[in-house]
């Protein structure tokens, strides 16, 4: 409005005077605002912008992101402040806020790089665009452009820094049916039949005993897993409920990264919350999917079932990477419906806080239906050693582990482990 008046005196003072240079500078004033008024926000209309990153990342990665700016125009553009918004557990600690100047279809990218510290569904932007006249003469114009996302991986730790043993009785199974023999399990060796392969043949303790001896090995049957992950938040210790839910799911990761990597089918199944299935908006503050809150009715994810391949594997972990725990329903109401679906023989790794007297039972129903229930549980036990002898009475294997900044000390504190 300021200088709309400033045009009105100067405008006023030419008629009065008659004087051509001040009729120049009103001609320039006038022009000068027309444009300033007009040409920013078109200027921003014509804006592309576009995000080229992995969306997908592993724990601990470094994922480098380039913001491609693009000007569809063929008038230049001054000046662009933009300023990108992530989440604090991606940030390296600079901000994205920067300035660039654009001629007449020119693009430029701005990269920056972003920490994958924690898992989780992240949001990368919006991006804000702000852009004006050179002159100062309007408010800048402003535009939004929309995010992207970004999924984080919960980290994968090798069994031994799990806690457990590099050999669990799961996957591939010895079985008395001789449906075939695995090469990897050798058993002796016994005398030449006819039809025996050649490959088969020992041929050094055929030359020690002077007669053709053949290769045995163990029979196997090679049945599917399924990982039972417990997150109804009722069942852990309210103290370190936060921790050690993480430990669960990073787990369950591991385990599953674990048995696909030797060609096993494995599934997934839990009571926790997917707040993207839920329609959970995202956080403006953190970046992350809100938590769903408890008084809201959740309907629990649908299970993933077992198959082999490294595709399928990332299909769990991107179920793994959302999850969250919430008041659901409590794993001994839970366990023995869940596992409905699956097949007779198929192993499930139970993992949940501890293995007290019902979750063992719930476990024994398993076992009765057919089933290959393993127990893990992620809290400290100081006399695990009872729940481990009550399991292996029921007909089950059962296994402790802590959290990864226990492991050190655990075997000294955790008699029972």
């Amino acid at each position: 409005m300021d200088f709309t008046f400033l045009i009105v005196i100067l405008l006023a003072i030419a008629f009065l005077l008659r004087v051509d240079f001040i009729f120049y500078i009103v001609y320039i004033s006038v022009g000068l605002y027309a444009w300033s008024r007009w040409f920013p926000p078109r200027a921003l209309r014509r804006l592309n912008v576009q995000r080229e990153y992995a969306n997908h990342a592993f724990w601990g990665e470094t994922v480098p992101v380039t913001i491609r700016l693009q000007n569809e125009s063929r008038l230049p553009i001054p000046w662009i402040t933009f300023s990108e918004s992530m989440a604090t557990e991606l940030t390296m600690g600079n901000k994205v806020n920067q300035v660039v100047a654009l001629r007449g279809k020119e693009s430029t990218g701005i990269r920056y790089e972003i920490q994958a510290r924690r898992r989780g569904y992240y949001r990368l932007g919006p991006l804000r665009a702000t852009s004006g006249d050179l002159f100062g003469l309007f408010e800048p114009q402003r535009r939004r452009f929309p995010a992207d996302s970004l999924t984080v991986y919960p980290r994968i730790t090798p069994l031994s820094q799990l806690g457990l043993p590099s050999r669990l009785p799961f996957g591939t199974l010895a079985s008395r049916q001789r449906l075939f023999e695995d090469p990897s399990r050798p058993a002796g060796v016994r005398d030449y039949r006819s039809g025996d392969s050649l490959r088969q043949i020992n041929w050094k303790v055929s030359a020690h005993t002077r007669q053709l001896m053949v290769k045995t090995y163990q029979p196997a049957i090679s049945l599917a897993t399924a990982v039972l992950l417990n997150l109804h938040s009722g069942d852990y210790d309210a103290n370190s409920r936060a921790s050690q839910t993480e430990w669960a799911i990073e787990a369950a990761a591991s385990l599953a990264a674990h048995l696909a990597d030797r060609q096993q089918a494995v599934g997934l199944i839990t009571n926790g919350s997917d707040p993207l299935q839920e329609g959970a908006e995202f956080d403006e503050e953190s970046g992350r999917l809100k938590k769903i809150s408890p008084t809201e009715h959740i309907q629990l994810p649908p299970a993933i079932p077992p198959r082999p391949g490294r595709l399928h594997l990332m299909k769990i972990l991107e179920r793994l990477a959302r999850l969250e725990t919430a008041v659901t329903i409590p794993f001994t109401q839970w366990a023995a419906t869940a596992c409905l679906h699956l097949s007779w023989g198929t192993t499930i790794l139970a993992i949940t806080p501890r293995g007290d007297e019902a979750v063992c039972h719930t476990l024994h129903r398993l076992v009765r239906a057919g089933l290959n229930p393993i127990l893990i549980a992620v809290e400290p036990s100081y006399n695990f050693g009872q729940v481990r002898e009550r399991a292996r009475h029921l007909g089950f294997a059962a296994y402790n582990i802590s959290r990864a900044s226990e492991l050190a000390a655990g075997s000294q504190r955790l008699p029972g482990r």
